[in-house]
């Protein structure tokens, strides 16, 4: 029971570390008010490490299919030419292995309030969970002269299973979604 009780607590920071980190950057220099049109910059989508069971087409068509989806809501148009962008998109999923130690602690004791407690052992447990996170990163060069003008990325757990082809679908049009939330930049 006592044992239950301590893996609460972690339980409920793995809990919290399953809600999505978003961070931006950008060059506050650029008046992005002026990036009509954007086009892939090719390889569009880059994975990290170059693992057969992350990098699939299925993906890519996923996250090819959100960004474009996102940037239409947000104004921007997808040029026919790459000569004719206004900026480039690349972006990249990286999956990432962690682990971490918990230590839990409990000491048994005797007695009563009123004659004292006797003291017994202690034991201490650790335990080290290992995970996955995911991060998907979305750049926008400029197109005029290719530096980088606005970068927003999404850091998560992933899930040990990943569910059915439209929970996928689903989890990166979410995580994009919160991702290009911050663009353009205010």
């Amino acid at each position: 029971m006592i044992r239950s009780l301590l893996m609460l607590p972690l339980l409920l920071l793995l809990a919290a570390c399953q809600s999505t980190q978003v961070q931006r950057d950008f060059d506050p220099q650029r008046d992005f008010s002026a990036y009509r049109t954007w086009s892939w910059q090719e390889p569009a989508l880059q994975y990290r490490p170059d693992d057969p069971r992350i990098k699939s087409d299925l993906t890519e068509q996923r996250i090819r299919s959100a960004v474009s989806e996102q940037l239409d809501q947000r104004g921007l148009r997808q040029a026919q030419g790459a000569n004719s962008a206004d900026v480039l998109i690349q972006a990249w999923f990286i999956v990432d292995e962690r682990s971490q130690q918990y230590t839990s602690a409990s000491m048994g004791a005797w007695g009563s309030p009123w004659h004292g407690f006797w003291g017994g052992p202690m034991y201490t447990d650790t335990r080290t969970i290992h995970y996955q996170v995911g991060t998907l990163q979305i750049d926008f060069y400029d197109a005029d002269d290719g530096k980088l003008i606005w970068r927003g990325s999404a850091e998560q757990v992933l899930r040990d299973n990943p569910g059915s082809p439209q929970e996928r679908a689903g989890m990166f049009r979410e995580t994009i979604t919160k991702v290009l939330s911050q663009y353009p930049p205010h």
